[in-house]
């Protein structure tokens, strides 16, 4: 069957603030989408990443495996045990905009782990593909995106939120 991607939300910051996060997000839909297009505030060089928390669970159930490139070399990371699952890398404040497309799997399913797939690019060339797992059967109602240290994600940044329907049902109301 073939899949539809209908807008839930839109958040544009008109600050710059340290996270966001979608809550009361819809159960009809199979899968979710999160498309991040912005910067951090961080000046100097390097790149820093994005990090995602579901239901606002701080516990230790997250991990996360990376695939990391630059043109020039490639490497890899794998990281369990985290209050947290990395997502992307975003580019600093004098980059240009840098886009983590996430997309979190079967969601309201209440018998299984969640996995989640995310890919990255950003200023520094730096190109990411990651999947990770959140270790709950609890079904996801709500998103939370954080940056890492002391710098916020920059004004002008936009995330958008989807679910994908299978063609041909009606999905629960938007939040």
């Amino acid at each position: 069957m073939a899949k539809t991607y209908e807008s839930i939300a839109t958040q544009t910051l008109g600050t710059a603030v340290p996270s966001i996060t979608f809550t009361g997000i819809p159960q009809g839909y199979t899968d979710l989408v999160v498309v991040f297009s912005g910067n951090s505030t961080q000046t100097g060089s390097g790149v820093n990443s994005l990090r995602l928390r579901v239901n606002g669970n701080p516990t230790v159930i997250y991990s996360d495996t990376g695939l990391e490139g630059n043109g020039t070399s490639a490497s890899s990371y794998r990281s369990t045990g985290n209050d947290f699952m990395v997502v992307g890398n975003i580019s600093q404040a004098s980059g240009p905009v840098g886009n983590v497309i996430t997309q979190l799997m079967n969601y309201s399913n209440t018998t299984t782990f969640k996995t989640v797939l995310s890919r990255s690019n950003n200023s520094q060339t730096v190109t990411s593909a990651i999947v990770g797992l959140f270790r709950s059967t609890s079904a996801i109602t709500s998103i939370e995106f954080y940056r890492d240290g002391t710098n916020n994600i920059a004004v002008g940044s936009t995330f958008s939120l989807y679910g994908i329907a299978a063609e041909g049902t009606t999905p629960a109301a938007k939040a």
